[in-house]
């Protein structure tokens, strides 16, 4: 009877446990950078280059960035510098990652919006964000 008990007990530990593990695999055994390249899937792998922008000031939560308008978001170094990542990543820009909004940047969302049958503007928009996986 005891050894009855005590084979239940292990199993209901190891169950507890790998629940445990399940519910805090995201936050403790992964990279909790707010503008790591992501997919639909979670995290990507980062990136083997290090950028100027990688170390500029950022919100350390990501749902923050949905608060921020266009404007706000121009002038944040390293959000700018994660969409340039994001959009060399996927061909569409070929200039250097340093978090400055460009012309070459401009252009660059345009062909994507096109690409993406969206309205052609150029700027930074809400559907551009979700086509870039960005906050």
């Amino acid at each position: 009877m005891k050894t009855i008990i005590l084979i239940v007990f292990v199993i209901g530990l190891r169950t507890a446990s790998a629940q445990f593990i399940e519910v805090f695999d995201g936050t403790f055994l992964h990279a909790t950078d707010s503008l790591a390249a992501r997919d639909d899937l979670g995290l990507l792998h980062q990136t083997s280059s290090v950028n100027e922008t990688d170390f500029a000031p950022r919100y350390t939560w990501r749902p923050l960035y949905w608060l921020e308008g266009e404007k706000d978001l121009v002038a944040k170094r390293a959000y700018i510098g994660a969409v340039q990542r994001d959009l060399k990543r996927l061909g569409y820009y070929c200039g250097p990652v340093d978090g400055i909004f460009s012309n070459e940047v401009s252009e660059a969302i345009a062909r994507l919006q096109k690409n993406y049958s969206m309205h052609v503007t150029g700027t930074l928009t809400i559907p551009v964000r979700r086509a870039l996986h960005l906050p």
